[in-house]
């Protein structure tokens, strides 16, 4: 396979048994391992009947030591949210109450102090994403853009407005990455940039006007046109800057 194991080694002639079906959720890896034997050449023969032993302890061996540990409180672990309720049910055949029984979801607190023990709120918990040398700062605002530029790319909009006399100084200018090829777009790309030039024209023309609304315009006008012709919403991304 890989060539990873210090003293194992498969070739052609070997042949493979697997003496054990795979518990819930292990079918992609063994299968992946399965392929990898046989690139390498080896037999690989499977069971016929399903073979399988749980590494966790039985009904009557959690009923056991909750009998030899006789606890005052007790907060079942390990496992879905489904067998975690199966285990309290459990607790409560061998004696104990609900009152004495806590199922901890993911980020809830439970509290001891003076002598009782109850669920006192939750703090954030789930995944750390690790980005380069960064840990946990990426949050689901970035996790959302990254999966829009992933899917329907960038369209931006650069424009250069002259203040003082209230026009369009040069610009509009149509930045396409990961939506469409300019080159092959050209009518598309042509009614993009008079769309963004009547917007930009409808404010510039007022007393006074602010860059945000001009933005947001764009924005609406833009990603309405775009999703009619492609069925696309691209990141529209207005930049505007003056002299």
């Amino acid at each position: 396979m890989r060539k990873q194991h210090r003293d194992i080694r498969i070739k052609e002639t070997d042949s493979v048994l697997i003496t054990f079906t795979p518990s819930p959720g292990m079918e992609v890896q063994m299968s992946n391992a399965m392929n990898n034997l046989a690139k390498a050449g080896a037999t690989v023969l499977t069971a016929d009947k399903k073979v399988h032993v749980s590494g966790h302890g039985s009904q009557e061996d959690l009923k056991l030591m909750l009998n030899l540990m006789k606890p005052k409180y007790f907060i079942p672990i390990q496992g879905e949210y489904r067998m975690l309720i199966a285990h309290s049910k459990l607790a409560q055949q061998v004696g104990l109450n609900k009152s004495q029984i806590f199922i901890a979801d993911k980020g809830d607190v439970v509290e001891y102090r003076n002598g009782k023990m109850r669920m006192s709120g939750r703090v954030q918990a789930g995944n750390v994403l690790i980005d380069g040398s960064g840990i946990g700062d990426v949050g689901n605002i970035v996790l959302r853009d990254r999966k829009l530029l992933s899917q329907d790319g960038i369209f931006i909009v650069v424009v250069t407005l002259n203040r003082a006399q209230k026009k369009i100084a040069s610009g509009p200018e149509i930045i396409s990455r990961g939506f469409v090829y300019v080159r092959e777009s050209e009518e598309l790309i042509t009614e993009a940039t008079e769309l963004a030039r009547e917007c930009i024209e409808k404010y510039v023309n007022k007393d006074t006007f602010e860059w945000t609304n001009i933005k947001q315009e764009i924005r609406e006008t833009l990603n309405a046109y775009l999703f009619q012709k492609t069925k696309r919403r691209p990141m529209i991304i207005p930049i505007i800057m003056e002299y």
